[in-house]
């Protein structure tokens, strides 16, 4: 199994953080933004690499701005 790189853990740590902030379950924000919960799961696990159009949505759901979400990547090393 590849070792997941540090971004996308970062990543999925935020999705993780402001859905839990935002009182969302993954079923409930993952219904909310029209994706499959094993998706928003996969995100927060950071086996997943999102498109921008994903970054777009998730952040849309959660009320934030996309840089929301890219925020801690920056001090992820890999």
């Amino acid at each position: 199994m590849s070792k997941i790189p540090a971004h996308r853990r970062a990543f999925g740590d935020r999705v993780r953080e402001l859905r839990s902030a935002g009182g969302y379950s993954q079923e409930t924000l993952a219904h909310l933004i029209e994706l499959d919960r094993t998706y928003i799961s996969g995100l927060e696990r950071g086996v997943r690499n999102p498109t921008l159009d994903v970054i777009v949505k998730v952040a849309r759901g959660l009320g934030v701005h996309p840089t929301d979400l890219l925020l801690t990547i920056e001090d992820a090393g890999d």
